[in-house]
Parts: C-alpha cells; sequence; structure tokens
C-alpha cells in the first residue's frame, strides 16, 4: 500500500533499504534537477564534508548511501538516492534527500515529485510512500523532498518541501559542510581598493631605498668647532669699543714740522 504524504506528515519504513526517486516531467524551459543527501548526526549537522552525497560525490565512503544514474521513464525524468538504513553507523541520526535546480527555480520544474521504494522490491513496484513536492515562492533552487530519520530501532520517512533560494551550496552550508571558493571568486567578491599614486624614488646610491619620503630637517647653524693651539676668539662684546678710552700723545715722528 502506498501512503499518499502531505507536508509534515510521517510513515514508517519497513525496510531495511529504501530507494528514495525523484519525479518530474522535463522539458524545453525546465531546469535540470539534481538529487543528493546529507547524513546527519544527533545534533542535525553532517559528521565531516564526506555525509554530503550529490553529484560530484555520487557515493558516501561506506558505500551504504549512493547516487544512481538519471532514468527516463514514460515521460518522466528521474534521479534517485539509495540508503541502506539498516547498516548505518548509530552515529547517523537522520539522511536528508534533496533536490537542486540548475538553469532556472522551481517554480518551472513540472510534477515534482519524492518516491520511496523498498530497495529489495522489483524496480518498478509500487512505492512505499509518494509525495508531492510544491516550493513555497517559488525562488528556491534547492528544496529539502523529505528525510529518513531514526525512531526507536526502526526508521521513518517524513515529508518536509522546505526550500532555499540559495541553491545546493547554501543547502549544504545549511548543515555543516565546508565549501570552498575558488581563488578566482574569492577575487571576483574582493572589493577593489582605489590605488594611490606613489612618490617617486630618489636614487639611494648603495643604501637600501626608502618607502618614505622624510621632510627636508630644519637648517641648524653649526657650533664653532675649537682651533687646536690657537687662542679662541672672544665674544663679540669684547669687540665693542670703550668709550673712556684716549689715544697717547703722539711722538715727533707723527708730528707735522
Amino acid at each position: 500500500m502506498t501512503h499518499a504524504m502531505l507536508k509534515g506528515s510521517n510513515v514508517p519504513l519497513d525496510a531495511r533499504a529504501v530507494r528514495a526517486v525523484l519525479c518530474w516531467t522535463p522539458g524545453a524551459a525546465v531546469p535540470d534537477v539534481d538529487a543528493s543527501a546529507l547524513l546527519l548526526g544527533g545534533d542535525g549537522r553532517v559528521r565531516s564534508d564526506e555525509d554530503f552525497v550529490f553529484y560530484n560525490q555520487p557515493r558516501h565512503p561506506s558505500g551504504l548511501v549512493r547516487r544512481l544514474p538519471k532514468k527516463h521513464v514514460g515521460d518522466h525524468l528521474t534521479d534517485t538516492v539509495e540508503a541502506d538504513l539498516a547498516a548505518l553507523d548509530p552515529s547517523v541520526d537522520q539522511v536528508v534527500i534533496a533536490a537542486s535546480s540548475d538553469g532556472g527555480t522551481f517554480e518551472h520544474v513540472r510534477d515534482l515529485r519524492i518516491l520511496i521504494h523498498d530497495a529489495a522490491a522489483p524496480t518498478g513496484g509500487e512505492p512505499l510512500a509518494v509525495f508531492d513536492v510544491k516550493p513555497e515562492t517559488g525562488e528556491e533552487t534547492a528544496i529539502i523532498c523529505g528525510e529518513l530519520y531514526r525512531r526507536g530501532d526502526g526508521w521513518k520517512f517524513r515529508a518536509v518541501a522546505q526550500g532555499y533560494p540559495t541553491g545546493l551550496v547554501g543547502l549544504a552550508t545549511a548543515f555543516g559542510i565546508s565549501v570552498e571558493e575558488t581563488e578566482a571568486e574569492a577575487e571576483a567578491e574582493a572589493p577593489m581598493a582605489p590605488a594611490e599614486p606613489s612618490a617617486p624614488a630618489a636614487p639611494s646610491y648603495g643604501y637600501p631605498p626608502s618607502d618614505v619620503t622624510q621632510p627636508a630637517p630644519a637648517y641648524v647653524p653649526a657650533a664653532p668647532q675649537p682651533a687646536y693651539g690657537y687662542p679662541q676668539p672672544a665674544a663679540a662684546a669684547a669687540y665693542a669699543p670703550d668709550p673712556s678710552f684716549r689715544l697717547p700723545p703722539m711722538g715727533p715722528q707723527f708730528q707735522r714740522p
């Protein structure tokens, strides 16, 4: 029996492993859709970046969560994540199943739904649960379609449909994934500082050039140097005329006849 899910509802899963199948109707104006999965611990965050399964990392190191190739099924296109729930490490508390769009928002994705199958059942069989995923605003470029989570000794599936306008990167960082920018992207986003005019460099004549232009020192007259053996010049006051000085009477050699 297939459970038709409403947003926020949940259903127990009587299966050791499941296939979560995203299904939509492709078209000329429809963006491509990619399935992804995040393995979360009890704190609601990934334990490491390896817990993110997506198109560039389609298989978890444990091999227990993996992304399968896309397929055409009638008029629909599917992208699938398979999870071996019973074998997952006990530190994994939930597996989030998400969809991201490439080339547009989910407003233009038609008939998006998620189907949960028992992985042990034949392909194409009746799903355990189905949920029609509808965007809330239409501006989403990533959506959490649903989550597989532990409940006691078993697992359940919850219908979520929570969207992100920041794409797969925004969704991944919300759960603790470290997304590194390339050097070119970082340079493109960094504000450009205005160039400052530089002062012309003076010749250094053998000394290391200085990057700082120093102001010219104020002129300070040099102190008089010692004369080394000659009498030192008297103070200027010594050369002033003495008003009481009188020449002696001239001798006969200086008198007119």
